[in-house]
């Protein structure tokens, strides 16, 4: 996944979690629900961020955190005397307009302690800057509600309730929004867990399926969804918010605004070099200059390659890319090691190295992704996307 979500949301790095908190009550509250029946659960990362203990009410504390920060995203394990009854993810793709339902236990220090349900609908296919990570929903959310299942009419998971649009924002743009919300999109989530080779659940409404009410979906998602309750926070955070886009606004139009992929290198024509710089005068530089669409910084020589068009982010741990939010929705992205798509390989490419078969699917337009195998320098491009699995020694590009 791209570190997109430094610029469009509030940064969030969990801590390390430890489990010696001698504190007596919860500082942080958030949202987490069942996702195997032998006691893993989801959440968000923000909700366990800091945490020195984390309980899940009703079934003790949990362990062996496993986060994904850069897509808001954790996984703790409970123990339970009896199976717990797993959310099951869906197969079939999101619709815009589609009606929704999120579970969650929102302000739970003020209102009702009980699980809480809200109705709405999917807005957007995507987040901020075209993030295809997140949709768009209406559903309100409040503090408590973060880390909490979306579910669809027939009770299958769509989203995991994560981000909020910030209330500065909107006071600095002028527009007093409403109900802007955003949920991590159940399939980021499901490679996630199968990156930590948890297997999830997943299913399809029957054709012709009537949608359940909501009264019904209550009485069946409920209880697979429990409180998260968070030891050791600092005070004053007394319900694990939704993450918030940046406070301050970009400064440049919004077609020339940047976004920022740490550990990558944006591929274009580079167009001019500066040596000597920092990354924020590189970035200026960008900012400056019409034609620029992207750059590419070496953290290691502070080189600073400004570019005029940019297809693709690639891994480079010496580099930080920035590229033009006008062309988010255009820029492919490898990310995915340890994972693999089966199926749909139509091309084999011998003798190959990473780059060489990340540009052969830029080039090709039957490819919709790639898997990469060091070990035998093999490239296979594919014209269609399998289920994802856990795949070792192997890396997965999607285009």
């Amino acid at each position: 996944m791209s570190s997109v979500s430094r610029v469009l949301f509030t940064s969030l790095f969990a801590a390390s979690l430890g489990f010696n908190c001698l504190a007596d009550s919860p500082t942080a509250s958030g949202t987490g629900f069942a996702v195997t029946a032998d006691g893993w659960l989801l959440t968000n990362a923000h909700v366990v961020e800091g945490c020195q203990r984390i309980e899940v009410k009703g079934k003790g504390d949990a362990s062996d955190p496993r986060v994904d920060a850069t897509n808001d995203l954790a996984l703790l394990k409970i123990s339970s005397s009896e199976p717990l009854k797993p959310i099951v993810f869906r197969r079939a793709p999101t619709r815009l307009g589609e009606d929704l339902v999120a579970v969650g236990y929102p302000l739970a220090t003020l209102l009702a302690a009980s699980v809480k349900v809200t109705t709405g609908n999917v807005n957007a296919l995507a987040g901020l800057r075209n993030d295809t990570r997140y949709i768009q929903i209406s559903t309100p959310i409040q503090p408590g509600n973060s880390g909490g299942p979306v579910i669809d009419r027939s009770g299958f998971l769509m989203g995991i309730t994560s981000a909020t649009l910030s209330k500065r924002t909107a006071d600095e743009i002028g527009i007093t929004a409403q109900n802007v919300n955003f949920a991590i999109r159940a399939s980021v989530a499901e490679l996630f867990m199968q990156s930590q080779s948890i297997a999830s659940q997943s299913g399809d409404a029957e054709k012709d399926q009537p949608a359940i009410s909501t009264a019904d979906l209550a009485d069946k998602i409920t209880p697979s969804v429990f409180q998260i309750l968070c030891y050791g926070k600092p005070e004053g955070e007394a319900s694990a918010k939704p993450s918030e886009m940046p406070t301050s606004l970009p400064t440049a139009p919004a077609s020339a605004s940047l976004i920022d992929a740490r550990g990558y290198d944006a591929i274009g024509f580079d167009y001019r070099a500066v040596k000597d710089v920092t990354f924020a005068e590189c970035q200026a530089a960008c900012e400056g200059e019409g034609q620029c669409k992207a750059i590419t910084y070496n953290t290691k020589y502070g080189v600073c390659f400004l570019k005029n068009n940019v297809v693709a982010l690639i891994r480079n741990g010496d580099a930080i890319a920035s590229y033009s939010s006008s062309r988010a929705a255009d820029v492919m992205m490898s990310d995915f090691t340890g994972m693999d798509l089966p199926g749909g390989d139509y091309k084999r490419l011998r003798d190959s190295n990473y780059l060489q078969c990340f540009t052969a699917c830029i080039g090709d337009n039957s490819c919709k992704a790639f898997s990469y195998v060091p070990k035998k320098s093999e490239c296979w491009l594919k014209d269609s996307l399998g289920k994802p699995r856990t795949a070792k020694g192997v890396e997965l590009g999607v285009k």
